[in-house]
């Protein structure tokens, strides 16, 4: 029996993105929820950043494409607090996938 062949980048890749928009249009998956970890590795650094589930927990809308630049472990408990982290802001989960952000 012959090993299976490596996935080709491209395949690799789409499979990726496939992955990232499901976690991240999906919060009851979330391991973590009301946080989804996510990272960005390129350049030589590694981003940490977090979406958080606004809707789920308190109705709130807008921000679920938004990654709030803070470790998991860092990011505090009250949304208010959330809310004043620095932030990427993304029109769509497509958009965000594509700017290189993981599910962690």
């Amino acid at each position: 029996m012959t090993p299976p062949e490596p996935a080709a980048p491209a395949a690799k890749s789409a499979a990726r993105r496939a992955r990232v928009l499901l976690f991240l249009t999906r919060p009851p998956l979330w391991p973590a929820w009301p946080y989804l970890p996510v990272v960005r590795r390129g350049r030589g650094v590694e981003e940490l950043g977090v979406l958080f589930d606004f809707r789920g927990t308190s109705g709130r809308t807008g921000y679920s494409a938004t990654v709030f630049v803070t470790n998991l472990f860092l990011a505090p408990a009250d949304e208010w607090e959330l809310l004043l982290l620095p932030r990427e802001v993304y029109d769509s989960p497509e958009e965000l996938a594509d700017a290189g952000w993981d599910v962690d």
